[in-house]
């Protein structure tokens, strides 16, 4: 019986879009792995490494990008996040679907990564807020941040949506219930895809 490779879901929106839960309850029904990233940050209360992060130290941090070992990283208000090439590598290899909840410079980053069997394994899609103003209601309907936080989250992520077109997909939002059903529905679809059975 021939064996389907893993997909690499990757899936980026702006702050406020839902992408994060819809990568998170895919994840948590077992329909794919949620990709654990490594980061510089100290742990947080009830974070576990390997679960949460790999909890690195700068100089593992820096000894990981000199010997390529991420597919992307960046550096977010001082402190430095990567995902690991072995670690997806893995699971693709092993037919596993792979959910990674992404920024477009990291998107950007995955797609240029020369790796046939990364390439092979990618599927890109952008979740959309169905309008500025939801956007807005929903970034403040979370009382956790000042007016000058949620001006800031505005502009950051109109800056962001403004990259939705180069995404094989767009998932325009509406409720939970109605994204999770369509954003099943896309992974399931590539699951049938030919060209991911070898």
């Amino acid at each position: 019986m021939p064996q389907r490779t893993g997909i690499l879901l990757l899936v980026s929106g702006p702050s406020g879009s839902g992408k994060t839960t819809l990568c998170r309850r895919l994840a948590d029904e077992g329909e794919a792995r949620y990709s654990t990233s490594c980061t510089t940050r100290a742990a947080r209360p009830g974070e576990t490494h390997g679960h949460d992060y790999y909890f690195l130290s700068r100089e593992e941090f820096d000894q990981k990008i000199a010997a390529a070992e991420f597919i992307e990283h960046a550096t977010v208000h001082g402190n430095s996040y990567g995902t690991l090439k072995s670690e997806v590598l893995t699971h693709l290899t092993n037919g596993v679907d792979v959910v990674m909840d992404i920024d477009v410079q990291g998107a950007s980053q995955v797609r240029s990564c020369q790796d046939a069997a990364i390439q092979l394994a990618l599927v890109d899609l952008f979740v959309m807020p169905p309008s500025d103003e939801e956007l807005r209601a929903r970034l403040t309907g979370r009382k956790t941040d000042s007016e000058e936080v949620i001006a800031l989250r505005m502009k950051n992520a109109l800056e962001e949506m403004s990259h939705w077109t180069t995404y094989q997909y767009r998932l325009l939002s509406a409720t939970r219930e109605e994204d999770y059903s369509r954003f099943k529905a896309l992974l399931t679809a590539e699951r049938l895809r030919v060209s991911r059975i070898n």
